[in-house]
């Protein structure tokens, strides 16, 4: 049975509730993820820059084995609401790139939960949960993000599926992703990511009843804005918008696609096999 959402108006109680966490950038995440991505081009020497969105590869969440849910996630609870709904997902977020992070850096991260709302969807209740983080190093505020936090309930059987949306064709530069299992595991090893819709395909398709592994949306993002610099590769980019769509999945290559625009931004956007947008993003690039 679906959850009904005028239950869940507790969780708005977690609302600016804080969290910092210090790192430091070291090289052979920096590596991992250049050869996970087939890139010999990126540099991990001390003080190289970290691409944008790298890093994802730092102030990674690592739970004990004894805290781990079924769906290989840690339980909810703690910083974010434990929102008591069994789908959840990267939605999307927005990024200020003031300077990139360099390997060597000690860095922290101030985060703040901005805002947990409360909606009813066709399949029961979603939350939207959005958390501002500011990452910093002996400079200042190095990366400015907003990150969307989406929770639904698993959809009624017979339900209708949510009607795809067509993706844009007229695309400058593109490329094509093939999805691979491995490719997928690395990922989710590299950002220590345990979810299983990511790597158990028996779990993905007879529990969550999706058709495949479902591709990170952080990967995509990732794969986006890497799309640019093989293009521009003299821009640097500054924000970056992003918005997952439509769930991805191994099962088929999807590309990769971007249009410069005449005032330095990059119109970016995903196609699936079917020709349908999964997500739609926008960086902003200065040379």
């Amino acid at each position: 049975m679906n959850a009904p959402a005028e239950g869940l108006e507790h969780l708005r109680d977690w609302i600016g509730r804080t969290e910092t966490r210090t790192d430091e950038v070291t090289p052979t995440p920096v590596a991992a993820l250049a050869a996970t991505l087939d890139l010999d081009d990126i540099e991990n020497g001390p003080g190289a820059a970290v691409p944008p969105l790298w890093h994802w590869l730092y102030f990674l969440l690592l739970a004990r084995q004894s805290e781990i849910g079924s769906d290989g996630h840690p339980r909810r609870g703690g910083f974010l609401p434990p929102v008591p709904l069994p789908r959840r997902m990267w939605a999307g977020g927005r990024l200020e790139f003031r300077r990139p992070l360099v390997v060597g850096a000690e860095i922290t991260r101030n985060s703040r939960i901005r805002d947990v709302s409360i909606k009813e969807g066709r399949s029961g209740a979603l939350v939207f949960v959005t958390v501002d983080h500011e990452i910093a190093d002996a400079n200042g505020v190095a990366i400015r993000e907003e990150h969307d936090i989406v929770y639904r309930d698993n959809p009624q059987p017979g339900a209708p599926a949510p009607k795809p949306q067509a993706a844009p064709t007229d695309e400058v530069f593109r490329r094509e992703i093939a999805p691979d299992p491995v490719l997928l595991f690395r990922y989710s090893a590299l950002t220590f990511n345990g979810h299983r819709i990511h790597y158990d395909r028996t779990y993905v398709t007879e529990v969550e009843g999706y058709p495949g592994l479902i591709v990170h949306g952080p990967l995509i993002a990732t794969l986006l804005i890497d799309l640019v610099r093989r293009h521009l590769p003299d821009a640097r980019v500054t924000r970056f918008d992003f918005r997952a769509v439509r769930p991805v999945f191994d099962i088929h290559r999807f590309t990769v696609c971007g249009k410069p625009g005449t005032d330095g931004t990059v119109a970016l956007w995903t196609r699936d096999h079917e020709g349908m947008l999964t997500m739609e993003a926008t960086a902003r690039a200065e040379s």
